[in-house]
This record gives C-alpha cells, sequence and structure tokens, in this order.
C-alpha cells in the first residue's frame, strides 16, 4: 500500500474515534496498554533485530535511544495508562456568547483529524504518539525511522490488536511502510489528508519539514539547552544540576548543551565541574571558550560549539561577564526549547525569566524535565520550540483546535 493509499484509509476511519465518547476511548486505551504488555516477547524479538542491525553504525548513545527491554515496555503501557486519568478535551465549550439576536454562539474544541508524526531512534514515541491520538479523538499515521523499523510495526501490531479487541476499527492507527526520504516527502505534501505533521527528531529532520511541508507542520525539538551559573549560585547544587541536565540521559533534546558560568566564580567553580563530569563513568568531553580555557583543561571550542545539539557525552561551556551577558548569549545561540539559571539573586533570576524567551525557562532546576510526563500531560507528542498554535511539550490540549456552533431560530442578517 503506497503512502497516500495508507493516509486516505486512516482519513476515511475518523468517523469512528471522533464519535467515540470519553469513556470509550479510555477502554480503547486500557485495550491497547494491556495488548502491549501480552505482546512484550514479539516486541523485544523485533528489537533485538534492530539492535543488532544497528550496532556499529550508530553511536552508543543513539543506541541507548534504540533499546527496549521489559520495563521500558512497561513504562511505554504505564504512560497509556497515565493517559486514561487525563481529562477528555474534546467537546468541551471553551465559551458561550449570546448575541442581542438571540443567537448562540459556542466556541468548542474538537480533534484535529489526521495527526502524521514522523521521529528517529526511539520506538517509545510510538505507543505515546498513539495514545495521545486515541484521547484526543483524532487517527493517527506515524512514521519512524529505519533503524527502528521492525520495533515500531511489533509496537503498533500489539496497539492495533489492543483497538480490535475493544471493538472498534484498528485503521485509525497505521505506521508507514516507506522509511524513505522520499516517503516522508510525500507525507509532507499531503495536502487535504494531514491536518498537522510533527517531525521529532534531529535539526536535519525538523529543517526538511519545515521547509518543504505543504501541510501544517510543528517545528519541535531541536534543543540546545542552557545552564547558567550565576555569580550567587549554590555551587554544589550547580553541580548536581549540571550533572543531571548533561549525564543522565544525554540523547535526548531536553539534555543540556552548553554551560554558561559567571565570570565572578569562574576559577572557583570551572575545576569543580571538570572534576564532576570528567571523572566516573560516561565523561564529558568540555569545549572550552578562551576565557574557560585559560582556567581549566579541555578541548578549545570550534566555530560551531556552541551552536551544536551534540546528543553525547559532550558540554561547551563558556565564561560570561553577567547575566545580561549569558541572556545575550542565549538569545544568539539557543533553539527557544529550554534555558536555566542557577541564582539566589532575585534581580537576576527576574531578568533572565523574564527575558530568555524559550518554551520553558528554569530557576534552579535542571532542563531535563522539559518533558510531557514530568509536566502532567501524561505523555508527549513533541516538544514544540515555536510559538504558534503549540509551545513546550505537547499534550492532549495541543491536539485539538475548536469551532463555533452557531445557533438560531430562524434568524437572518
Amino acid at each position: 500500500m503506497t503512502t497516500l493509499e495508507l493516509l486516505q484509509k486512516t482519513r476515511a476511519a475518523m468517523g469512528s474515534i471522533a464519535a467515540a465518547g470519553a469513556e470509550k476511548k479510555n477502554a480503547l486505551l486500557l485495550a491497547m496498554a494491556d495488548s502491549l504488555e501480552a505482546r512484550c516477547a514479539e516486541i523485544l524479538a523485533a528489537n533485538a533485530e534492530d539492535m543488532a542491525a544497528a550496532r556499529g553504525r550508530i553511536t552508543d548513545v543513539m543506541l541507548d535511544r534504540l533499546k527496549l527491554d521489559e520495563n521500558r515496555i512497561a513504562g511505554m503501557a504505564n504512560g497509556i495508562r497515565d493517559t486514561v486519568r487525563l481529562p477528555d478535551h474534546t467537546g468541551r465549550v471553551l465559551s458561550e456568547v449570546v448575541r442581542p439576536n438571540g443567537i448562540v454562539i459556542d466556541k468548542v474544541q474538537v480533534p484535529l483529524g489526521l495527526v502524521a508524526i514522523i521521529y528517529e531512534s526511539r520506538p517509545n514515541v510510538t505507543s505515546d504518539a498513539a495514545a495521545l491520538c486515541v484521547k484526543s479523538g483524532n487517527v493517527c499515521v506515524l512514521r519512524g525511522g529505519k533503524e527502528a523499523h521492525r520495533s515500531n510495526a511489533a509496537i503498533v501490531a500489539a496497539l492495533k490488536s489492543g483497538l480490535e479487541n475493544a471493538g472498534v476499527t484498528p485503521e485509525l492507527l497505521h505506521l508507514i511502510e516507506d522509511t524513505t526520504r522520499a516517503g516522508a516527502q510525500e507525507m509532507m505534501t499531503a495536502s487535504g489528508l494531514i491536518d498537522l505533521l510533527i517531525p521529532r527528531g534531529g535539526a536535519g529532520l525538523i529543517r526538511a519539514c519545515v521547509e518543504n511541508a505543504t501541510v501544517p507542520c510543528i517545528q519541535t525539538g531541536t534543543g540546545i539547552c542552557h545552564v547558567y551559573v550565576e555569580s550567587s549560585a549554590d555551587l554544589n547544587m550547580a553541580l548536581r544540576v549540571i550533572e543531571n541536565a548533561k549525564k543522565s540521559r544525554p540523547s535526548v533534546c531536553n539534555a543540556e548543551e552548553v554551560c554558561l558560568v559567571d565570570a565572578a566564580i569562574a576559577e572557583q567553580f570551572l575545576p569543580m565541574l571538570k572534576a564532576r563530569l570528567t571523572e566516573g563513568e560516561h565523561p564529558v568531553e568540555l569545549r572550552l571558550d578562551a576565557a574557560a580555557g585559560k582556567i581549566i583543561d579541555g578541548t578549545p571550542a570550534g566555530e560551531r560549539d556552541f551552536d551544536t545539539e551534540f546528543l553525547d557525552y559532550i558540554l561547551a561551556v563558556g565564561v560570561v561577564t553577567d547575566v545580561d551577558a549569558a541572556i545575550a548569549h542565549i538569545r544568539q545561540h539557543s533553539t527557544g526549547h529550554s534555558d536555566a539559571i542557577l541564582s539566589r539573586d532575585e534581580d537576576a533570576i527576574r531578568k533572565f525569566t523574564t527575558q530568555v524567551d524559550s518554551a520553558a525557562v528554569y530557576v534552579n532546576a535542571s532542563t531535563r524535565f522539559t518533558d510531557g510526563g514530568e509536566f502532567g500531560l501524561g505523555c508527549e507528542m513533541g516538544i514544540s520550540t515555536q510559538k504558534l498554535h503549540a509551545r513546550g511539550p505537547m499534550g492532549l490540549e495541543e491536539l485539538t483546535t475548536y469551532k463555533y456552533i452557531v445557533v438560531g431560530n430562524g434568524n437572518i442578517r
């Protein structure tokens, strides 16, 4: 089946989910979660094949994104069950206006329709996206990367089995078989079929979608995330936060890529930072600007190191004169994803949170919290770094739009 035929088939199933009430949708989700766990062995076998094919071709950090085990599959199933507990937004009356002529105008929240996602590596995105689409009353077409295709196919087969067991057509969820660039291009230009396209992956994928899509497209994901250590910061706390932001899972978009240190504390803090990040398991390579390089040893920063999403155990480190210089640096280099200040100075904090224009701005916390689950959204479709329609982690609210229902009594204008 071609990509366009599959999109047409999925769109034809819209009525089956749009007509489902909250109770029915929750039953579908529970059946999907149960089926995912019931087919754990099949999914792990498919993932083992993907891992074997990818080993030696992608980095160890990216292999970790691809890998599934029983705990991760259980986490995926529980993520679906968490979605059941979220409020159902579809059909909600956002506002009501009664005009002087008696016409009643209701603004009603409704599903977008057909949501398509192009993503890379992480098979858990498959179940997260499907669950959010079902809960929000949308149909869903998924296109994962070729390195995870066997895993994604096994996950989708399990989810479709759950839908069928719960008495609804499995056609409301499909995985694109064509993982070539031509297949992605077909999705990007499927005007009239796709209501929203969400690219979730590296900078190249997102740029391709934004530049080539003729369907509505959300810009997501690329995270050049900064942590600024201001002169009043608790330095021990700063070390804990930076270690978490950089090392807990460096392959994800909310991992720290740049550390900025106030010049007033640089001579004291940078040796502490080097000792914390470069020792033990998974040492971090520090790429230093000229000022930092005068204080500690490391790799001199290249021309693009402060504009690179490393997704690896690499951290660009720079020294700035004050909070204004940190803000100016972030404005120049940030992708608008997540940026943090570590400080005890209320004026510096206020200035930073007011003037840093990112989807998530942190005070004394790791950027790793930019995540749908951590934000109480159950799971997420991606993290939007743009400002129109959606910004930050995209949950159920961001998968809906609204329409006006206008009720009169023979009114004419």
